[in-house]
């Protein structure tokens, strides 16, 4: 089923009432939601063409792709045309979308033509020379190597002023994601749905795959904890397709944040030990760019301005969950030892929830905005926050930070399965004691919980407001909603 998207279905949508082709390009992490959002927008074309490149393999060379490209064509009645030019092969397409609405679709168009020097070449003479001729065209490109993407489409002088859309597409909101259990979201309780986007995070494909009959452990134990589990062999696809022989640097890096909070440049550096440079700024970009983390900038609470100093997050849950609980134990797996009995007898299903649960919150920051009764308008800076440490400042990292122009909402994510105790007000009072903030500027606690607090929480009186965010996993969908 197709679900959420309704504001980039609508931009691409809006292409059709324009009076000139249409260029878009659409990235996003693999299994995000591309190529299903191309086909729900394909559906208002009577005559289009999708294609898709071969995943990359030492086998796969340019003339591959092309042979590839052409039986693509065959099959969806093109005429026969000889595979050693791309420029042929372009122009047999461009003669059959001539006149009139016209849909094109490069999928995965990174791994079409990242073997053949020309590809590019050609696909920008092909725009020119018979693509834009004709008003009612669209062509979208996609790929779920982003960096590729920018490189080569968004950053490429050849290619400059011509896309006119680009989309990046992010992991589903919760209003959307709650949609996957269908009939049973009300039946299936806010902690159980909590648990499976602590492994799935917002990503469409893997919620797809839930079965909403069964419990969230036994969804996770099928996807993940069995050899032909959709997510038991998603983490080597990912770094094979995405990067191909950088793959191990790239590794390195999310393993060692699968662990922390944050790290600056400086402290990833040393932590897989290399030294800084363009090299590592470049790894550090691409894994930002595909989705896989989040570059966290902090800000000047007097002077509103950003810092340059920024902090990489793991902001990808399914790939700190594999690096914690399914690598560890690939081995036992493959040996059958995971079929059978508790799957959370074997492993601290809250030792990585906390920072699961945090990637969730930032993911979502309409729904704390709405929450807090903030516009958007109001909102000056908001995100992860952190405060380096001087001789004249304590450091100190914020969960959750949002300035509006005269306030400070300085949040602190908590997952616990039991109550949540007093203790967590005194972790506050050192975070808010070590944070300059300006004399102007007021400060208002904010607590946001699953499983509860305890009575003396309450008592205290401390947080401005406490959410409880199983009641944002528990709303029905709204009627006539996708």
């Amino acid at each position: 089923m197709f679900v959420g998207r309704e504001k980039e279905l609508k931009l691409l949508n809006d292409r059709l009432t324009k009076r000139s082709a249409s260029f878009v390009a659409i990235r996003g992490r693999r299994r995000i939601g591309k190529s299903k959002l191309i086909a729900e927008f394909s559906k208002g074309f009577s005559r289009k063409y999708l294609f898709t490149g071969l995943p990359p393999s030492k086998n796969k060379a340019a003339q591959k792709q092309r042979d590839e490209f052409i039986r693509q064509m065959k099959k969806q009645g093109l005429p026969a045309v000889r595979g050693e030019d791309w420029g042929d092969i372009f122009w047999v397409l461009g003669k059959a979308c001539e006149k009139g609405p016209a849909l094109i679709v490069l999928d995965e168009i990174a791994w079409m033509g990242s073997k053949d020097p020309d590809f590019l070449g050609k696909l920008k003479i092909a725009w020119d020379d018979y693509f834009e001729v004709n008003p009612q065209l669209v062509l979208v490109v996609a790929s779920s190597v982003s960096s590729w993407i920018d490189k080569n489409i968004l950053k490429n002088t050849g290619f400059f002023g011509r896309v006119d859309l680009t989309l990046t597409l992010k992991e589903l909101p919760l209003k959307d994601c709650i949609k996957f259990w269908g009939k049973r979201e009300r039946s299936v309780s806010p902690y159980e749905k909590l648990k499976i986007l602590g492994v799935t995070g917002g990503v469409p494909k893997y919620l797809d795959a839930i079965d909403p009959k069964k419990t969230a452990e036994e969804n996770i134990q099928e996807l993940c904890f069995s050899e032909s589990g959709l997510l038991f062999n998603e983490f080597d696809n990912i770094f094979h397709d995405l990067f191909s022989k950088r793959g191990r640097i790239y590794k390195k890096i999310v393993q060692l944040l699968a662990d922390k909070h944050s790290l600056n440049q400086e402290e990833i550096c040393k932590g897989i030990n290399r030294k800084r440079g363009r090299a590592i700024s470049e790894y550090l970009r691409d894994l930002v760019t595909a989705g896989f983390l989040s570059d966290d900038h902090s800000w000047s609470l007097k002077t509103r301005e950003v810092s340059p100093l920024r902090k990489y997050r793991l902001s990808d849950n399914y790939l700190r969950f594999y690096l914690k609980c399914i690598e560890p134990r690939k081995i036992e797996i493959m040996q059958g030892k995971y079929e059978e009995g508790s799957l959370f007898n074997h492993m601290s299903w809250e030792s990585i929830m906390g920072l699961q649960f945090e990637n969730l919150v930032v993911h979502n920051r309409d729904i704390l905005l709405e929450a807090l009764r903030i516009q958007r308008d109001d909102c000056v800076f908001d995100g992860p926050y952190f405060q380096m440490q001087t001789k004249r400042k304590k450091g100190c990292q914020i969960d959750y930070l949002i300035q509006t122009k005269g306030t400070l909402y300085i949040c602190e994510v908590k997952f616990s399965k039991s109550s949540i105790g007093a203790d967590v007000i005194e972790e506050m009072q050192k975070k808010v004691e070590a944070l300059v903030i300006p004399r102007y500027v007021s400060y208002r606690p904010i607590l946001i919980h699953v499983g509860g607090v305890t009575d003396e929480v309450l008592y205290r009186d401390y947080f401005d407001k406490i959410i409880d965010w199983t009641e944002f996993l528990s709303r029905s969908p709204k009627k006539g909603a996708t």
